[in-house]
């Protein structure tokens, strides 16, 4: 970490990339003519038909993510499943008044769900991050087609997993980084590109989360588990352990069995727009620190074995592409923030934003990316934007709904997002070693530190597995 500026704290194209394991990024997704229910591939649904979709989690994120689809004229919710009954009852209802009609059934198991409906194209997944990838890659291996919910997996291996599944079988996919479709990205790539801010360098990104419990250690009380939840299944493949509300709703973020902290919540917005803007594949190295209220000295700080620390900063090395230099990634959250550019003056940074440091200058964005302007605000207003040359997007959701259709991939489909994903779970590799890690990303292997390794994909419980 030598030679790196100091950290400050405050408290209150699409790319084309044809060889994944190379780190190089997403194929077009491929269809076949075959019943959705054949292992082989997924119906092709032409394009009058309407689909016929499963929403797999229907908390607060899954019932907002239902809805997104539900008011689509060429959507169909045939059913919804929670492990909550409050939740899948809740939302079958609205599913129904919508519809009117009683035709959405609710499900607890989610295969038994599948099994049951062989008319379901494609699944909603909306469940915490742990099971993202059993309930995702289930799906796929059945010829589903799948939506994620962000971040994409829980583990670095899941995430390789995921996007092997979805080129197998060849399915459509999209990760829910809704930023990937927006103009913003779009500008930042054009402008980028063109040359505004000179090669960049460096960049810097911060978070205002995490805003749940960290730092804190495994609660000793057994309280009864709530008549409506079936505890065993929320588990799923994690290692069991007693109920207790510190890990739900939402709070499960914090905690290392189930969620993938401030970074995983909000870094995969801002890694999509990054990438993208980068051309970036697999990081060669990573180091990370973090503590209960915020860094000190690198590497010295104990390891809580439960939950992430209150604060962090991780930093990847990225190797130098065509056309475009080496480029050092900084995030930040819980109150670390990078250094204020000189070019603010008296401006404080906002509580989340995004900072690229070119040779020329400088272009601050605020989340994953949103209303870039270059800085000063004297250079913004003096700056003759390049010709939009991107594609623009038809809508997040409706790119996975051309791509259910035997249209061009989504932007966040699973190849694209699943080498996005490995490199920002590496964070939270680092983060639990404390020790700077030299990573063979085609290998998937910490080649400085075996023992770091561990971390990569954790066990499952029986009998579950992938």
């Amino acid at each position: 970490m030598k030679n790196q500026t100091k950290i400050t704290n405050k408290k209150d194209g699409n790319i084309s990339r044809r060889d994944f394991m190379g780190g190089a990024a997403a194929i077009a997704t491929a269809f076949t003519i075959v019943p959705s229910y054949v292992l082989a591939g997924p119906r092709r649904i032409p394009p009058s038909e309407k689909i016929t979709i499963a929403s797999i989690g229907v908390g607060d994120q899954g019932t907002r993510d239902m809805k997104s689809f539900l008011n689509k004229p060429d959507v169909r919710i045939a059913a919804v499943c929670d492990v909550d009954a409050n939740n899948r009852d809740r939302v079958r209802h609205i599913v129904n008044e919508k519809y009117g009609n009683s035709d959405c059934t609710a499900h607890t198991d989610f295969r038994k769900m599948l099994q049951k409906h062989k008319d379901i194209e494609a699944v909603l997944v909306v469940t915490p991050d742990h099971s993202h990838a059993l309930v995702s890659i289930t799906a796929m291996k059945m010829g589903k087609h799948v939506y994620c919910q962000k971040p994409l997996t829980h583990t670095v291996f899941e995430a390789r997993k995921m996007a092997e599944t979805a080129r197998k079988y060849k399915v459509a996919t999209q990760l829910g980084t809704v930023n990937q479709a927006s103009e913003d990205s779009r500008l930042l790539r054009e402008w980028i590109w063109a040359g505004a801010i000179g090669p960049v360098r460096e960049v810097h990104n911060w978070s205002n989360r995490p805003i749940w419990p960290q730092g804190i250690d495994r609660p000793t009380e057994t309280p009864p588990v709530p008549a409506t939840l079936d505890w065993d299944r929320w588990l799923g493949p994690a290692p069991h352990r007693p109920y207790h509300p510190a890990y739900l709703p939402l709070v499960w973020r914090g905690w290392l069995d189930f969620g993938t902290g401030a970074l995983g919540d909000m870094g995969c917005y801002s890694f999509d727009t990054i990438f993208r803007v980068l051309k970036l594949a697999h990081p060669t190295s990573v180091e990370a620190s973090g503590s209960a209220y915020a860094p000190k000295m690198w590497n010295q700080l104990e390891v809580n074995s439960e939950t992430y620390p209150r604060a962090s900063v991780i930093r990847w090395q990225f190797p130098a592409r065509p056309d475009m230099p080496p480029v050092t990634v900084t995030w930040y959250d819980g109150g670390m923030f990078p250094p204020k550019p000189d070019e603010l003056k008296d401006r404080e940074l906002t509580r989340e934003g995004l900072l690229f440091v070119g040779d020329k200058g400088k272009i601050l964005c605020g989340f994953a990316g949103a209303n870039p302007r270059l800085i000063p605000e004297s250079r913004m207003k003096a700056y003759k934007p390049p010709p939009k040359t991107l594609p623009r997007s038809i809508g997040h959701h409706d790119e996975w709904l051309r791509a259910c259709k035997g249209g061009e991939a989504a932007g966040a489909n699973f190849e694209y997002s699943g080498l996005v994903t490995q490199a920002l779970l590496l964070g939270n590799v680092a983060l639990r070693t404390r020790r700077k890690l030299y990573w063979d990303g085609p290998k998937l292997k910490v080649t400085n530190l075996p023992e770091a390794n561990k971390y990569i994909h954790q066990d499952y419980r029986r009998p579950w597995s992938l």
